[in-house]
């Protein structure tokens, strides 16, 4: 595989220029909350992920990913992502098998609405795209519901193509991205689009 500027400090840590992709934590619940507590970033999630409501709501679904997480073979799980800077936790990213039959592995992230626009979420994509391809996966999804033009352009800039639109997926209408190995360009994470575009 090429050389990229996505680093890997352990299997369950992830790290690139600015972010740093871990296991959450239960103390965690604040800032995740302000995070899956936001209506604008929910509303693009899959029907099975509602507007978190509090915080003991958040502490109990992070329980329930890391169990997750722990049950899942590498290279799949949930991380928080920080950003490295001033150690702000910004949102949060996962590699999932997709439903009914989890062959497909997804690639998603969601991040605090007030850090849209600064090319994290482009990061985060990379960064779990060489992940999974570093544990011999040679192809990662990600579903967008009809709408989520950011979402779109965060995985174009990624090289990921649109392949077409289905329903298999959380029975939704989605429209589908697929990124092969040899489509991962490693100087993506470097090269970050203009403000605005995820």
């Amino acid at each position: 595989m090429p050389e990229s500027r996505t680093a890997f400090a352990a299997a369950d840590v992830l790290t690139t220029r600015r972010l740093m992709l871990r296991p959450w934590r239960v103390d965690d619940a604040p800032a995740a909350l302000d995070v899956y507590g936001h209506a604008e970033v929910t509303r693009w999630l899959s029907p099975e992920m509602d507007q978190v409501p509090d915080e003991a709501a958040m502490r109990l679904l992070l329980q329930q990913w890391n169990a997750e997480s722990a049950r899942l073979p590498a290279p799949a799980g949930r991380w928080a992502v920080e950003r490295t800077s001033d150690g702000q936790l910004i949102g949060g990213a996962l590699l999932l098998p997709l439903p009914p039959g989890r062959e497909d592995l997804e690639v998603g992230w969601q991040l605090r609405p007030d850090t849209w626009g600064n090319g994290y979420a482009t990061e985060v994509t990379h960064a779990l795209a060489a992940w999974a391809f570093s544990q011999d996966v040679y192809e990662v999804f990600a579903v967008v519901r009809a709408g989520n033009t950011r979402a779109s352009s965060t995985l174009r800039n990624n090289g990921m193509q649109w392949v077409g639109e289905t329903a298999k997926y959380f029975g939704l209408d989605l429209q589908v991205f697929r990124l092969r190995v040899a489509d991962l360009d490693p100087a993506a994470p470097a090269t970050l689009g203009p403000p605005g575009r995820d």
